[in-house]
């Protein structure tokens, strides 16, 4: 029986699970700011996009990504074990909507978070959430399914909101930082600069840069306001750790 990694063994290795259950959130921009900050940053990484219709992973980061089944033990299994057999590698798994419970009992009935806790692994769960009441509540089901057994970043996530009084109020927010939770905001970005980054395919790099070095076709305006966003973007992601 092959010997089950341990701390002394390897250094900690990671798994980020970017999540929200509810559609329409943000989820996946913000697993393309991920992708593009490990790769910007030089850190190594592979995706798992669970989308089975338009994954943002497989469409904007091909060259890092597969596809993932959440239906599929075969194919959530590979994922904590592409992370334990590289630990000096990120992975990055980018949860479609209604994704939760099948994930859930995966983790569930496979111990994972029991072999990470002797293997080393630290799974980082990204809990994107828009202005809304269903964000809150997914939230508290979240926090009261794994309690402090996952390192959650909660994103609030601007661009589908930007008054989040009723999570403070509800008091997961609170709750969720006890348990050591990192809270982080992703601001808005122009609406038209969005929409040309995803008609043009196109990475953060390419969006960043001109046509001429290989960029997308924004304007010189539109590329600065991309950046101060992602420069903005890059400063929480590494307040929350990667």
């Amino acid at each position: 029986m092959p010997e089950i990694p341990t701390l002394e063994a390897r250094p900690q290795a990671h798994v980020h699970l970017i999540g929200g259950e509810k559609g329409g959130v943000g989820k996946s921009m913000v697993a393309r700011l991920l992708a593009q900050y490990l790769i910007d940053h030089e850190v190594p990484f592979v995706g798992f996009d669970t989308d089975r219709s338009h994954g943002a992973l497989l469409r904007f980061y091909a060259g890092y990504t597969s596809p993932a089944l959440v239906d599929r033990y075969e194919a959530l299994d590979m994922i904590v074990e592409s992370c334990i057999d590289q630990p000096g590698r990120r992975v990055l798994v980018d949860l479609a909507a209604q994704t939760h419970e099948p994930l859930a009992k995966w983790i569930d009935e496979s111990g994972v978070l029991d072999l990470a806790d002797v293997s080393g692994l630290a799974i980082h769960y990204w809990h994107v959430m828009d202005a809304g009441r269903d964000s809150v509540d997914l939230l508290r089901k979240l926090l009261d399914r794994f309690g402090r057994r996952l390192n959650y970043v909660l994103v609030r996530n601007q661009l589908r909101g930007d008054d989040f009084a009723l999570l403070e109020r509800s008091g997961e927010q609170a709750r969720a930082a006890e348990m050591g939770a990192k809270v982080i905001d992703l601001k808005r970005l122009h609406d038209t600069v969005v929409q040309k980054i995803d008609a043009a395919n196109a990475s953060f790099w390419a969006a960043k840069h001109a046509p001429d070095q290989g960029g997308a076709a924004l304007g010189l305006m539109e590329r600065q306001r991309l950046k101060l966003w992602l420069g903005h973007a890059y400063g929480e992601i590494e307040r929350a750790g990667v």
